[in-house]
Order: structure tokens, then sequence, then C-alpha cells
């Protein structure tokens, strides 16, 4: 089976491909994009598309790789001992399984999520090298060799927050998700909201792409932003028409909350608006 999308996920004719070859390669899938472009609900969509099981680590900054091997709990296993528990010489109780480990002894090939990559330490990449193109690590407290039934299909994403190791990149197969284009972002809405009419749907559009376009904007709004506005739009029955009347109140528009995230953006927008009334008002005088 190949991946070409779904009915709850766009994707385009380049991303296929990339997830495609990363399969036929067996090589670990490296996604970058702006926030909001569908990283992480792409591996939700692939595990769905070719029916296997998903298994996610989100990384933080305090991650190690460790964590996605496993962890030993010396601390419970001394508590124990003090307690007199019968259980203290099984090492293997007091080893908690990470995300790898429970993709690699998965008795089907699964596809492992390894999400926002660059939030961790810069060396975390590069302490995942020899499980990744190995699919094995050893377990030091037990002297055994976990080995991997399966290989996964491991997806990778990054918010390019920091540079990833070479050494890391060589192993991967790279996507950058670009940025919606408008008939893209069409087809994207028609599946979150597909009674959206037409001319709703044509200004909504202008509106979010103006946003984006305009410099110096900190965060700019995203797909997932334009799609809570759209759903707050046709919850209060806003038409095409109040979001292309200039005669609105500051020359905002509606809801405009919704898309912008920041104090810094809002107070950009709301001058530019300002501004552009004042260029009105002026043309306006004979």
């Amino acid at each position: 089976m190949s991946f070409t999308g779904s009915k709850h996920y766009i994707s385009t004719d380049d991303l296929s491909l990339a997830v495609n070859s990363a399969v036929v390669l067996e090589r670990p899938l490296l996604i970058k994009g702006e926030p909001g472009t569908g990283k992480t609900m792409l591996a939700e969509e692939v595990a769905g598309a070719l029916n296997k099981q998903l298994i996610t680590w989100h990384i933080k900054s305090t991650t190690k790789a460790q964590q996605g091997l496993y962890e030993y709990d010396a601390v419970s296993r001394l508590r124990d001992s003090q307690l007199g528990k019968a259980n203290i010489n099984n090492i293997e109780n007091y080893i908690k399984k990470g995300k790898l480990w429970e993709a690699f002894i998965s008795d089907q090939q699964v596809v492992l999520l390894i999400d926002e990559i660059d939030k961790a330490d810069i060396e975390f990449p590069n302490d995942l090298l020899v499980e990744i193109d190995k699919m094995e690590f050893f377990v030091y407290e037990t002297g055994k060799t976990i080995h991997a039934k399966h290989r996964p299909i491991i997806i990778i994403t990054s918010n390019n927050e920091k540079e990833l190791p070479d050494a890391f990149l060589r192993r991967c197969f790279f996507h950058f998700i670009k940025f919606p284009d408008r008939e893209t972002m069409e087809a994207i809405i028609a599946v979150h909201h597909p009674n959206t009419k037409k001319e709703l749907l044509s200004e909504a559009l202008d509106v979010f792409f103006q946003i984006r376009d305009i410099p110096g904007i900190k965060k700019k709004p995203s797909t997932s932003e334009l799609i809570d506005w759209l759903k707050l739009l046709l919850a209060d029955d806003i038409r095409g028409t109040e979001l292309s009347d200039k005669n609105t109140e500051q020359n905002l528009p509606p809801l405009y909350g919704a898309l912008l995230k920041n104090e810094q953006d809002i107070n950009l927008l709301e001058r530019l608006a300002v501004a552009q009334q004042k260029n009105q008002q002026i043309t306006l005088q004979p």
C-alpha cells in the first residue's frame, strides 16, 4: 500500500512521494515546516491509511534519548528491598519500556512518531543513531539485546528551532512541507468545513493571506488558525460581504483574535487598519 492522503488529510503529490520513498528506503522521514502545517497529523493519517498502530513520542526540552529505549527505576528497587519484597531479584520488574522498545517488540509493523525532535538537547538525535540504524539496543541491567521484530515506519517532525546534526540528517529522508497555496487551502477547508459558502471562503482566504503577507508580522496565522476562524465565522453566521466591507469598525476582520496569537501582531494589525481608514477618508474628500 502507498500513502496518498485521506478524507481527513490533504496530501500534496510531493508529500505523498516523500512518505512512500521513506517507507521503501526504510529510512526515517524527517518532516519540517511551519507550525500548523500538519506535520504531527501526518503520522496519524499515515498510520490510519496503512492500517498500522501509531506510537507517539512527544519530545520536550528535558527529554533524553535513553527514555525512548527504557528507564531503570533503581529507587523503587531499593525501596522494595528495604520493605523485604520478594520480586527485587527480577530486575525486569523495575525497567520501564520506552517508545522505541514498544515499537521494536510489536508483532506488527507500527508507525513511530518522534514529535518535535528539535525541542531536545542538540545531542539527542546523535544518541539515537545506532538504535535507528541497527534497529536494536542493549539493556545493560539485564544483559539482553532488544531487536526490532519489524522495522517501524519512523516519522520525525521538527519546527526548525535548532539545527540537527549532519550525521543524523544523512540517515533520514527529508521533506519540507511548503505552506499551502490558495488552491490547496481550499481543498483543506473543504475537508473541515464542507458547507462553507464560496463567497465567505473567498473573502476569508483573501483576509487570511493578506495578514500573512503583512511585513513585520511575528506569528503568521497557520492552517489550523484559519480552520478555527472559519468555524467561528460560520457559528456567527457572518457573510462574505462583512469581511470585504471596508466600513467595519477599525477596518479589522471580525473575530481576528482567532488568527493572531500575540499582542504585537494585534497592535500591528490595528495600526495598519487605522492608517488604511485615514487614507480612505482622504480619498473620499472632494
